[in-house]
């Protein structure tokens, strides 16, 4: 674990924007420098050419002045400017390296200034109120291309989302929570109560209708079957043709009663099937013997591959249907997004109580964040400042602001040469040459 002891390095643009500021902030410096030289090669000739025998010319006086206050304005503001970053020529002066020394200091001040400034409660609160927000939420969601971005944004996030699961994980879940919740009750009693319940509602006699079509379809198409197994039944010495016409008959009885049950709705049949469905009802709800057979046809349901393999299986299919469906941008999910969108975007336009709804839950909401939150997040900022290198935080906050601090530097070499001037010449029309 990092410690605030620890220092961690100070994030900063890419190599390449970082390259052309450092090259940005070396031509000026140069610029600047160079600009002090030439003051300081004015002032160092001015004073020769008043040196030698004859003197110079007035004018002289007048630039000698001018780049001489140039030359101790400029040094003064190469200092100023320095001593923000580094000790000048790297002598210690004191109060000199005011960054990397007061750096933590300097995360604190910034830490308060943010909280009392920017997250105070009531400041926040009454920007939040008067923006309008869901004014401006509903005029925007209310445009159909806005209504797309969001239902592009949001298919993205459902699909990166469903592929971050780890499929093992979604597996465990599906068996634990799903098919393994399904093992625990006993099916039995669950399944006869059901039964039972379609009983009293009358909603068995399709089940009726389906045995009943079912056998005749059977029989139907099992004629030469039937007669071939009453023929095989007959005894040997009987003559071929009576078996025949045994096996005939049966079938011709078999499917005249079934014909019969199904042409009378008050059949014998009918209310046999009727019995034996009630009857399965109640087995199943209270016969342990029916309870057991029904457990154990349980047991070897989930015990077998396809119902373990049942987790993988779902959870492949859905996953894909969910990822397929997000990003599909004609899929029905991504519709019902853009559409829900459009709806809600005119009805917060068209509803006052609506709007003030909102816009009481989103200032209520921004209001204990500012009052409950607003601590941790400026505390972010001074504990991250603490945590930096001094030397590399000064020198990022110099790449990002010492071009412009040149240009202090540059007005302090001009400012002071002007200065500098108009003192001499406010000294010749005062006290003469």
């Amino acid at each position: 674990m990092e410690t605030m002891s620890e220092p961690s390095t100070v994030p900063g643009p890419s190599p390449e924007v970082e390259r052309q500021r450092r090259q940005a902030l070396r031509r000026h410096k140069a610029f600047v420098t160079a600009l002090l030289g030439v003051a300081a090669a004015i002032f160092l000739a001015c004073s020769w050419w008043q040196t030698q025998p004859g003197g110079a010319p007035a004018w002289v006086g007048y630039v000698r002045a001018a780049a001489e206050a140039g030359m101790v304005g400029g040094l003064a503001d190469w200092f100023a400017v320095t001593a923000l970053f580094r000790h000048p020529l790297g002598i210690p002066i004191p109060h000199t390296a005011l960054i990397p020394r007061k750096k933590d200091q300097l995360g604190t001040a910034l830490s308060g200034f943010v909280g009392e400034n920017f997250l105070n409660p009531q400041l926040i609160t009454e920007k939040v109120a008067g923006a309008q927000v869901p004014e401006k939420i509903g005029a925007w969601l209310s445009q159909e291309d806005n209504a797309a971005i969001v239902s592009r944004e949001v298919g993205r996030f459902t699909g990166k989302a469903v592929r971050a699961i780890d499929p093992a994980d979604a597996e465990a879940i599906i068996n634990s929570q799903f098919i393994a919740r399904l093992a625990e009750p006993e099916w039995g009693p669950h399944a006869g109560r059901m039964l039972q319940g379609l009983i009293d509602d009358g909603k068995t006699e399709p089940v009726v209708e389906a045995i009943i079509t079912w056998t005749r379809e059977r029989v139907g198409g099992a004629e030469d079957t039937i007669v071939s197994l009453i023929d095989e039944r007959m005894p040997q010495w009987a003559p071929r043709f009576a078996r025949d016409l045994v096996g005939e008959r049966v079938y011709r009885e078999v499917v005249a009663f079934l014909e019969d049950i199904d042409n009378d709705p008050d059949h014998e049949a009918r209310h046999g099937i009727r019995r034996f469905i009630a009857q399965l009802a109640d087995d199943l709800q209270h016969d342990p013997t029916m309870i057991a057979r029904v457990e154990s046809i349980k047991d070897d349901i989930m015990g077998s591959r396809a119902v373990r393999g049942a987790g993988a299986s779902i959870w492949q299919a859905v996953s894909q249907a969910l990822i397929d469906a997000a990003e599909d941008p004609d899929s029905l999910l991504r519709a019902k997004v853009r559409e829900m969108c459009v709806h809600w975007g005119k009805r917060i336009q068209s509803d006052p109580e609506l709007r003030a709804s909102l816009d009481r839950r989103i200032t209520g909401a921004v209001r204990f964040l500012a009052e409950n939150y607003s601590g941790e997040v400026t505390a972010i900022i001074s504990e991250t400042v603490h945590r930096w290198d001094a030397r590399e935080a000064s020198d990022k906050i110099e790449l990002m602001v010492g071009k412009d601090l040149q240009f202090i530097r540059l007005n302090g070499t001009i400012v002071g040469a002007l200065a500098g001037l108009v003192i001499y010449t406010v000294n010749q029309i005062l006290f003469g040459a």
